[in-house]
């Protein structure tokens, strides 16, 4: 028997904790265990980029930089990876080109090897500029597909974007479930697709969402999957994703045996467990499975706030009313996949059209954005009727979004002026200008 070794991605030290935790784990905390992990051997380790960067400054008064070097002087024999919402990088809007092209050499610079790059709505336009800058400064260029469901996604349409990033520059393709949503016989096609028609490396990330991410995983691992996406078990499950101790097990003695010892996960996951416990008011998470994301698709995070939204409005009992909404919308905007940003343009207009009494009476920034092309081209035609309503005579852009936007590097060194010391300062506050500002100002102090 030929043996097909399976790589394991480890995602315990930033997509677990931010599944799980808020994003609350601290650099103290990641460096009791981050040695460990690294001696184990692991295929890469996910440990920055998503919410890490923000919250980071935000919550824990840390350098997201400082964090990413300590982290790689503790990791020197496996690969870090982190994730990139591509032109978006690690904010909430489309930055220029001059500032993806800096802050991805930082990134590898900095420790970073693998970046995983998506764009919520899969516009490949919104992917090129990282792209060309991870494989520009060395580092390993994987591409992701956000993963949903709609009339309009299915296998050959997932397949013929994987097609269309490997033309791009892509090294590798993820295909991105971030709601659990992919069924095992479901990723067994797509991931079979992928490899006889794109020829790339596949890699596959689920959460445990709906319960059957380590069933999807198995399906796909027979159709040629390469690498899956683990965590240590006290953060695995859940709203985060398979458990690292399960899947070497199932692989083992198999033609797709891991090559990793189970027995040196099991001596790291009491430090991971005892980590978790310094967390217990973030701790909220429903370890269970939510089968009811099958039908509504909504992530476990959009839940949280429409509940503390609704119930800021005194309007709990409408919670139901909000959830029917919700797809009522995706519709009209062309079926989006709910991630980041597009869970929250989605489903803040779900909620306001609920609460204030019709369908678009009020309407958010980001919608009247959205609906102009300002966050690219979406899987398929909004309706032209809400649209008129929205955007009434404002210009539509059938462009790439950062086409219209001017070099902004130059401009930011005079904005933030000698409080920025070096171009990891200047990233800071391009990024999120409010929270750095002070940030460094109290980092320099003295």
């Amino acid at each position: 028997m030929v043996k097909t070794k399976v790589g394991i991605t480890d995602t315990t030290l930033r997509d677990a904790h931010q599944s799980l935790l808020a994003t609350r784990m601290t650099i103290d905390d990641i460096l009791t265990v981050a040695s460990d992990l690294d001696k184990v051997g692991f295929h890469s380790m996910e440990v920055w980029g998503g919410a890490t960067f923000d919250s980071c400054m935000r919550f824990l008064n840390e350098d997201p930089w400082e964090r990413l070097r300590k982290i790689r002087k503790a990791c020197p024999n496996t690969k870090l990876q982190m994730l990139l919402r591509g032109q978006n990088l690690l904010g909430y809007r489309h930055y220029s080109d001059d500032v993806v092209d800096l802050f991805v050499q930082k990134c590898v610079e900095n420790g970073i090897d693998i970046i995983r790059i998506f764009d919520a709505l899969n516009d490949v336009r919104n992917v090129e500029s990282a792209v060309r800058a991870t494989k520009k400064y060395g580092a390993h260029a994987q591409v992701a597909v956000s993963y949903t469901n709609s009339p309009v996604h299915n296998t050959a349409h997932f397949v013929e974007l994987a097609k269309k990033l490997k033309a791009m520059g892509a090294d590798s393709i993820c295909i991105k479930d971030m709601s659990g949503l992919i069924y095992p016989y479901g990723a067994y096609d797509l991931v079979k697709g992928i490899k006889e028609q794109a020829g790339l490396m596949v890699q596959l990330h689920c959460h445990y969402t709906t319960g059957m991410a380590a069933m999807s995983y198995l399906k796909a691992i027979e159709a040629g999957c390469d690498v899956v996406d683990c965590a240590m078990s006290p953060l695995a499950m859940g709203t985060s994703q398979p458990a690292d101790e399960t899947m070497v097990a199932v692989l083992q003695g198999t033609e797709y045996d891991t090559g990793i010892e189970l027995n040196d996960l099991l001596a790291i996951a009491p430090k991971v467990k005892e980590i978790r416990s310094h967390y217990k008011e973030f701790d909220l998470a429903n370890p269970g499975v939510d089968p009811t994301v099958l039908a509504s698709q909504i992530p476990g995070g959009m839940m949280s706030n429409f509940l503390s939204q609704l119930k800021a409005a005194n309007a709990l009992g409408r919670i139901d009313e909000v959830l029917a909404e919700v797809p009522r919308v995706r519709k009209d905007m062309g079926y989006p996949p709910l991630v980041t940003p597009s869970s929250q343009i989605v489903g803040a207009q779900a909620l306001l059209n609920v609460l204030s009494g019709g369908r678009y009476k009020m309407v958010t920034n980001e919608v009247k954005a959205y609906f102009q092309g300002q966050y690219g081209q979406p899987p398929a035609p909004m309706d032209e009727e809400v649209k008129k309503q929205i955007i009434r005579d404002m210009p539509s852009i059938t462009h790439r979004p950062a086409d219209d936007l001017p070099p902004y590097l130059d401009e930011a060194r005079q904005e933030i002026g000698s409080l920025a010391k070096n171009d990891e300062d200047l990233l800071l506050y391009v990024m999120f200008p409010q929270v750095a500002k002070p940030f460094l100002e109290q980092k320099y102090a003295g």
